[in-house]
Formats: C-alpha cells, sequence, structure tokens
C-alpha cells in the first residue's frame, strides 16, 4: 500500500506494469481503495509513467478525450472493468482459485485488438513489432492487455505473481527475491508495518 493519494507519485512495485496497473488501486485488503484512477487524464498519467503510451499518444489521447468527455469516462470504465479482471485472473494464480472464463475472455478480446494495432518495423537491423500511435481512447486498455496476457502465459518461465500480504494492502508484484518467499510489496512499508504490529502484540501479552 503507498501513502501517497495521486496517479502521479504512487510507488510502482509491480515489477511489471500488469500488476502496476492492478496496483491503482491504494488497498486491497481489509478494506477497498481509494482509487487513484479517478478521470480519463489519471488513466493517460500512469501509462505514460509506465511508458505504455509515449509523449505524442499522451497528447493526442488528452485531446481526444477533452473533445469527448462522454467517451472518455466510458473508456475509463472499460480500463477499470480490464483492472479488476486481471486482479482476479493473477490472483488466482497466488491462490490457485478458479480462473473466470470471463475474465479470459475480456482480456483476450482486448489484447486482440491491442495486436492488431502493432505492426511490424525494422530498428538496428533487428525485426520487431512495434506499436502504431495511440490515436482512440481504448489505445491504453489494449496494450495493457497485450501486457498482462504475455505475463499470464508466461507463468512457467518467470518468477511468480504475489499478494501483499500487509494489512490494508494486497498489492501484486513479481516474486524477484531469492528465496521466492516474499510477503511484502515493500518491506519499508508494508513490511515494516507488520513488525511493529507483532512487537507491540509481543508486549502486550
Amino acid at each position: 500500500m503507498d501513502t501517497q493519494k495521486t496517479i502521479y507519485d504512487i510507488s510502482l512495485l509491480g515489477g511489471h506494469p500488469a500488476l502496476d496497473f492492478v496496483n491503482t488501486v491504494d488497498s486491497r485488503g481489509e478494506r477497498w481503495g481509494p482509487d487513484f484512477l479517478k478521470s480519463y487524464d489519471d488513466l493517460v498519467a500512469w501509462a505514460r509513467r509506465l511508458d505504455v503510451i509515449a509523449e505524442k499518444d499522451r497528447d493526442a489521447l488528452l485531446a481526444k478525450a477533452n473533445r469527448s468527455g462522454s467517451d472518455a469516462e466510458k473508456e475509463l470504465g472499460h480500463a477499470k472493468d480490464l483492472r479488476e479482471a486481471l486482479c482476479r485472473l493473477f490472483l488466482s494464480e497466488f491462490d490457485d482459485s478458479q480462473v473466470s472464463p470471463n475474465d479470459l475472455k475480456l482480456v483476450a478480446d482486448m489484447a486482440r485488438r491491442g495486436l492488431s494495432q502493432q505492426t511490424l518495423g525494422q530498428v538496428g537491423g533487428i525485426i520487431e513489432w512495434r506499436r502504431s500511435d495511440a490515436k482512440d481512447l481504448d489505445a491504453i486498455s489494449n496494450r495493457i492487455a497485450v501486457l498482462a496476457a504475455e505475463l499470464l502465459t508466461s507463468r512457467d518461465e518467470r518468477r511468480p505473481v504475489r499478494a501483499c500480504q500487509g494489512r490494508n494492502c494486497g498489492w501484486l508484484f513479481l516474486d524477484q527475491s531469492r528465496g521466492g518467499h516474499r510477503r511484502w510489496c515493500s518491506d519499508k512499508t508494508c513490511g515494516s508495518n507488520a513488525r511493529v504490529r507483532r512487537f507491540r502484540a509481543v508486549g502486550a501479552a
């Protein structure tokens, strides 16, 4: 859990953009929220921080959102639907719970649109997929879905996804610890708070 309350300075502790996207809700523990994505502008700001979009994409999307506020609000709702689907899917990896076919379909449909917005290009003699300019309001969600699908399908090739065990947290992260038993999104915040609570509990016993 992060003590900052804006999308511009929340910590990025997930180790992957898809997990950091899920973590745009401050707490998923004993309480839920607040939600850092309060407007489409917040979604754009987050995407720029994570390099999901380029600077020119940010300007184009903000301009389009300003021209059609209702469409931007609708797309923000779609982005949040994706975020919650991703939260459930990655939690199913963490706790071995049942995967929802509806969540998989949502991610697949958005990822398919995202892939259709890519082109093959050559950079430094290497041919690779390149993102087209973000012209439509759904570009951010579609790109996140592509990244999330890649992470979801690479489970056997990467470190596991964990959920922070801190009270009032629940943030997701890739466990890059040496032993593979990391419990906290941040040892300085949730880890430290847990140790303080244990110390006080022992003292009160």
